[in-house]
This record gives C-alpha cells, sequence and structure tokens, in this order.
C-alpha cells in the first residue's frame, strides 16, 4: 500500500476503491506541531487543483494545504472533523483529510 502514497507538497495521495485520499504527511504533522483546529472541505464541493483544500490551525503555525488534485469531495474523515487532533495520527494514513471522485488523473503524473 505505501509504494502507492504520492507526496505531493505535504500531502499524500492513495488511489483507493472509493478514490483518491488524500492526508496530511508526518512531515507536515510535525511542522504545524499539534493541530487544535481544521477547517474540514464539504462533501460534494468541487476542487481544481491549487484550490484550499483544509485550513488548520496548530500550535506552531496557521496553515492551508492546497488540493493536489482537480475532483469532487465525496467522503470527508468526520472524525477529524470533530477532534482536528487526528490528523496529527503519527500513522500518517490515518490522518486523511478527504477523499476525491471525478479525479483528472494525470495531473498526478504532473506532480
Amino acid at each position: 500500500m505505501a509504494k502507492e502514497l504520492k507526496i505531493i507538497d505535504n500531502l499524500w495521495v492513495l488511489k483507493t476503491s472509493e478514490g483518491y485520499k488524500i492526508g496530511l504527511t508526518n512531515e507536515a504533522q510535525e511542522d504545524l506541531g499539534n493541530i487544535t483546529f481544521a477547517t474540514m472541505p464539504k462533501v460534494g464541493q468541487s476542487l481544481k487543483k491549487g484550490d484550499s483544500l483544509i485550513e488548520v490551525e496548530a500550535e506552531k503555525a496557521v496553515s492551508e494545504f492546497s488540493s493536489p488534485l482537480s475532483g469532487t469531495v465525496a467522503v470527508i474523515n468526520e472524525a477529524a472533523e470533530q477532534d482536528p487532533s487526528v490528523l496529527d495520527d503519527a500513522d500518517q494514513t490515518k490522518a486523511w483529510i478527504a477523499i476525491l471522485t471525478d479525479v483528472e488523473e494525470a495531473e498526478l503524473g504532473q506532480a
């Protein structure tokens, strides 16, 4: 599974049966410190590559992460919406933000 993880601008992207899952890398987690607040994307939202995917407030910084792909938000990590510290998980695959569908797969190759 890990070999399919593609890292783009402190986010990881993993193709799953549901769509493209996007999350925070361990490096991004370390740069931020403990995450205290996150503005999650909305289900059904259309994103273009470079649009704001998530804004997080943490002990070291407030950061906005841009979507590495164009697509439609199909699912968000509701646990992270309720408790942003979920995005601090040392297992970065648990620190996922959203799953996008209708993705322009060609964009992955350009990263």
